[in-house]
Parts: structure tokens; C-alpha cells; sequence
């Protein structure tokens, strides 16, 4: 998928923002946020591409998207952009402070930035306003300050989109990202690019149409920041330091300083360079292989290096055979155009199939999420087309699943004897995420005590740097999800990466098992699956742990088991 289309869609979502700020029609609101979708999931590049072609953009959207392509920009944008100032458009980014409020606040009271917001707050002005009580005002604070923390990292996504759009630019001899991007955090502060190159690479690297700045330059380190706002740095490093520097540069800090300290207790030295004996002899640099096992250890995997034990089970050999991301070997949950999807079901299924698996799960949103219109009757007509659609894949064993919407009680939208026509039944919470913790605690309970729910779709709700996690007692609900054979879901969608890695090391301590799914919603949303893996990997999960890596015929029985 070409950067236009992101880029496009990006536009679009910008005009539907300002759009709705200036009391626009929701209608039209929702049919260019529809559009916008639609472009960022085409899977062709849109500049080799009819727009008119891509499902939800008509005539008007598409002349938009013509001027986008051709400047950058188009003539509606540029004037609502005149409009509404940029503060009023950061306090549309504060999690649950909806445009109208955000206008309200401007035009009542003059507030006009989070900062602004919050101190209005403390100063007790928004006290005896209609809709802001006090609940609503302390929800508006955890908001600001989750969105200043999130500050200027981004989600493994837009990290990892760079990272390969860099590599991709530069003709190195050998090249790789490291830091926390290697490592699979998932959300990433700055970019580290490591290089074998001629000494031309720092001119080739600051002529790129990505670098906006340049902020540091030299022989060996040069900082740019892109037009993304995202600071990158890269690092040309000798050839027989490779895997020294490689070791150097992934960290995490920790895992260094301990591995560093059990060189100098052999009167060795570690550092970018490579492993040195007390004569500064060199023992290992090129491999990182070579260091680890110079240091009496197994290699680590970037996505353990943290100093969560990893070190200590390194030198015992006792380190887990990690998931990878061909073990996958299907997807439980994805969603087609019969809901908020942007794919038809024989395209999705079609694209599965070429990704190899052994199984497909459609999970399209059960009918208490009023706004995709599902009924049954849509979801009976949905299963006869996959039952046709199965005899053109032998080798895929199509499963026809559901997304439900887990209530305020723990109920699910349809009764038992509907569900257990399903083969996948996936359940998740799209409402109500202020709930107290107790109550959120006893929703999650609740779910996973309904037999016919197999799944817990993206459990902590959060959207990074848009929506906070939900508060609930994670020890409860993963001891009721052991208990009750309730798997739970790692869902790969990078603003989601839900479970994180430290909830399911939780989650995993309790005999919960999980799908790595990628909730996809169109074509190369697919792909994502890399990213849940990588949360995976950082939780020490291994293949018996997740089941959609499991063979068809132990996956269905412990389905129909939980």
C-alpha cells in the first residue's frame, strides 16, 4: 500500500474532524470518515488507481482526493483549516471530549488547548455546566495527561512504516532497526537505523523526501527529524562491530548493564566495539551470536531483552522457544463490508488463503452494535456464502464466527441456542468504558463465564494516544478466563496492541491461553498480525500458549470445550 493512500486518508479524516467542529452535517461527517477508511485500506497505490473505483467515495470525495494528490492539499481543507484553530483541534484529540464540546468550550469560555482545559478544571469553571460534572471532568484530566505521556511516541505502526520506508532508501551493505522498535515495544520515542555503508550514506540519508530537519550530522551519527514528526537516527558502524553494535543499540539499558557487568567480573570489556579481554583483544564483535555465547549464554531474543529474568535463564539455556510469526497458522477474528469492514467476504478470504492458513475465521459485529445494522438474518446469508465459498479453498477450512458486544451487565447480544451455530464466538466491550472497576470486573466475569463465548476480543479496550485502557482487576478476570477455558485475545491492530505484553504475562500465569488475532477491517490490515506476535515474543509466549497456531482439529476441540 503506497503512502498516498495514508496520506489521502489522513486528509480526508482532518476534514471530517473540522467538518464536525463547524457543525457540519453528520451524515457527511460520516461519509468522508467512511471514505478515509476506505483509501487507507485499499491495497493498491491510489496514484495508479481510478479513485472512483474504492467503495464510499463518490464524485465530490474523489475530486477532493484528485487536488490532495496533485498539491498536497485541497481548496475545503485549507479553508477549514483558516477556521478553527489548531488549539481547538488538539482538544478534539483529548480521549472522550467529542468536537461540539470542544467548540462549546472555545466559543463559551475561550479555552483553547488541552493545557488550557485542564487548568480551567482545577480553577473550577466548568463546574454547573451543562454535560460536564464532575465525573465528566475528571475522565477530561485523565485524558490530557494520557495524551501529554503519550506525547511523541507513536504506536509500533507508524514506527515500523518508517523504519522500512528508511531501509528501503538507502543502499547499505547491511542495515537494520534497532532499539525498542527491535525490540517490539509498542510505542516508540525515536527510530535507531544501524548501517554497513559507504560514507556517502549520511548525503544519500538527509537528501531523503521523508526528512523534514536535519538536527545533528556527522561521519558516523546523523539525527533528522521526518515529516511525520518522528526524530530518526542513524548510525553507520564498522562491519567487524556489527553485532557488537547491534547488541548496543537494540538495549533495553537494563539488559545491557547486566550483561556488561558479567563481562567485567571476567576482567572483560563490553561495549559498541565488541567484547575485548584485558589486552583489548577482541573475543566477539561481528555476530551477536558470538557475544552472547562468549558470555557463556544463550542468544537472547531483542523482544526478552527487558531484565525480566531473561539473562539468568539465558545462562541456564532454559529460555523459551518463542512464538514466530510462522507458527500463525490462521485468524480469528477479521470483519468484511457486511459491518464496518471495507473488503467483500471473497476478498478477504481470498487474501487469507494467500497468506497460507490453514484457517479463516469472519467474526462481522453482532447486532447491539446498533450503527453496523447487523441482523441474523444478514448472518445466516453470511454463512451460505462462505459454505459456497469453502469448496474454492480445500486447504482452508473457512469458520464462520461473530463479534459480539459484551453489555453493562455481561450480557451478549444473541441468546445461547443462536450462538452455538457459530463456530467462533469473539466478545468484546464497545461501550460504557467509564464503568467502575468493580462493575468492569463483573462485566469481564460475566463474559467469561457465558459458555458460549470463546474469546475476549481486545480486552483493555484502549486506542494508544486516543482512548485509555478500561480500570478492571486483571487478576480476577484472568483467574475467571483460566477457570472457565476463556481465551484471550492479543489483537495485533498497532493503535491497539490489547492485551499488552505485561497483561498477558499475567493473564499467561494464570492458564489463560490467547489468539494473536489482527481484527482486520480491510486487506492489509492482515499483515498486522507481525505486530501481535511481537507482544507475544515479549511475554515469553510460546506456541502451546496461543491457540491460533495450534492444528485445525485441537483448535475446534478446545473450542468446543471452553
Amino acid at each position: 500500500m503506497g503512502r498516498a493512500n495514508d496520506e489521502a486518508a489522513a486528509a480526508l479524516e482532518e476534514y471530517a474532524d473540522l467538518f464536525a467542529l463547524t457543525g457540519g452535517d453528520a451524515f457527511r461527517v460520516r461519509s468522508y470518515q467512511k471514505a478515509a477508511k476506505a483509501i487507507a485500506g485499499f491495497p493498491d497505490d491510489l496514484r495508479q488507481t481510478d479513485v472512483r473505483k474504492i467503495p464510499g467515495v463518490g464524485e465530490a470525495i474523489a475530486k477532493k482526493v484528485e487536488e490532495f494528490l496533485a498539491r498536497g492539499s485541497f481548496r475545503q481543507l485549507d479553508d477549514l483549516r483558516g477556521r478553527v484553530p489548531e488549539g481547538v483541534r488538539r482538544l478534539t484529540r483529548i480521549p472522550t471530549l467529542g468536537p461540539k464540546k470542544a467548540l462549546f468550550l472555545f466559543q463559551e469560555l475561550g479555552i483553547d488547548s488541552p493545557v488550557a482545559l485542564a487548568e480551567a478544571i482545577r480553577a473550577g469553571r466548568l463546574s454547573g455546566l451543562k454535560g460536564f460534572g464532575a465525573r465528566t471532568e475528571e475522565n477530561l484530566l485523565k485524558g490530557i495527561e494520557q495524551m501529554e505521556q503519550s506525547g511523541r511516541r507513536v504506536h509500533l505502526g507508524v514506527a515500523m512504516d518508517l523504519a522500512e520506508r528508511v531501509i528501503a532508501s538507502l543502499p547499505a551493505d547491511k542495515i537494520a532497526y534497532a532499539g525498542s522498535l527491535r525490540r517490539m515495544r509498542e510505542t516508540i520515542g525515536d527510530i535507531d537505523i544501524l548501517a554497513v555503508g559507504p560514507v556517502e550514506l549520511m548525503e544519500i540519508f538527509v537528501g531523503q523526501p521523508y526528512v523534514a530537519e536535519v538536527i545533528a550530522r556527522g561521519e558516523r551519527k546523523t539525527s533528522v527529524r521526518t515529516d511525520r514528526g518522528m526524530q530518526v537516527d542513524l548510525r553507520v558502524v564498522p562491519a567487524e562491530s556489527w553485532g557488537a553494535a547491534l547488541v548496543y543499540f537494540t538495549g533495553s539499558k537494563e539488559h545491557n548493564v547486566r550483561i556488561r557487568e558479567m563481562a567485567v567480573k571476567k576482567g572483560w570489556k563490553l561495549s559498541e566495539y565488541g567484547l575485548f579481554d584485558g589486552d583489548d583483544r577482541v573475543i566477539a564483535a561481528q555476530s551477536e551470536e558470538d557475544i552472547y555465547h562468549a558470555l557463556g549464554m544463550a542468544w537472547v531474543p531483542p523482544a526478552l531483552r527487558e531484565d525480566g529474568g531473561e539473562v539468568r535463564a539465558a545462562l541456564r539455556d532454559e529460555l523459551p522457544r518463542l512464538i514466530e510469526l510462522g507458527d500463525i497458522k490462521g485468524d480469528l477474528h477479521t470483519h468484511t463490508d457486511l459491518t464496518d469492514g471495507i473488503a467483500s467476504l471473497e476478498d478477504m478470504v481470498a487474501a487469507a488463503a494467500r497468506r497460507g492458513y490453514s484457517y479463516y475465521a469472519v467474526t462481522d459485529h453482532a447486532p447491539d452494535l446498533a450503527m453496523q445494522r447487523m441482523t441474523l438474518e444478514k448472518a445466516l446469508e453470511q454463512r451460505g456464502q462462505l459454505a459456497d465459498l469453502q469448496a474454492k479453498y480445500p486447504d482452508m477450512r473457512l469458520l464462520h464466527g461473530t463479534e459480539l458486544n459484551i453489555a453493562p451487565d455481561g450480557a451478549v447480544d444473541w441468546p445461547g441456542d443462536v450462538l452455538r451455530g457459530f463456530d467462533v464466538c469473539v466478545a468484546s466491550v464497545h461501550s460504557h468504558f467509564t464503568q467502575s472497576r468493580d462493575e468492569m470486573t463483573r462485566r469481564f466475569i460475566a463474559a467469561c463465564e457465558n459458555p458460549d463465548v470463546h474469546i475476549i476480543g481486545h480486552p483493555t479496550t484502549r486506542k494508544i494516544g486516543k482512548r485509555p485502557p478500561v480500570d478492571a482487576d486483571w487478576d480476577a478476570v484472568f483467574r475467571a478466563a483460566g477457570r472457565t477455558g476463556t481465551i484471550m485475545e492479543i489483537d495485533s491492530y498497532p493503535d491497539r496492541a490489547d492485551l499488552p505484553s505485561d497483561l498477558v504475562r499475567l493473564a499467561r500465569h494464570h492458564g489463560v491461553k490467547f489468539s494473536i488475532d489482527s481484527d482486520s477491517h480491510a486487506i492489509p490490515h492482515l499483515a498486522h498480525q507481525r505486530f501481535g506476535v511481537g507482544i507475544a515474543q515479549r511475554a515469553w509466549l510460546t506456541t502451546d500458549d496461543v491457540v491460533n497456531t495450534w492444528p485445525l482439529d485441537r483448535l475446534l476441540a478446545f473450542l468446543r470445550r471452553s
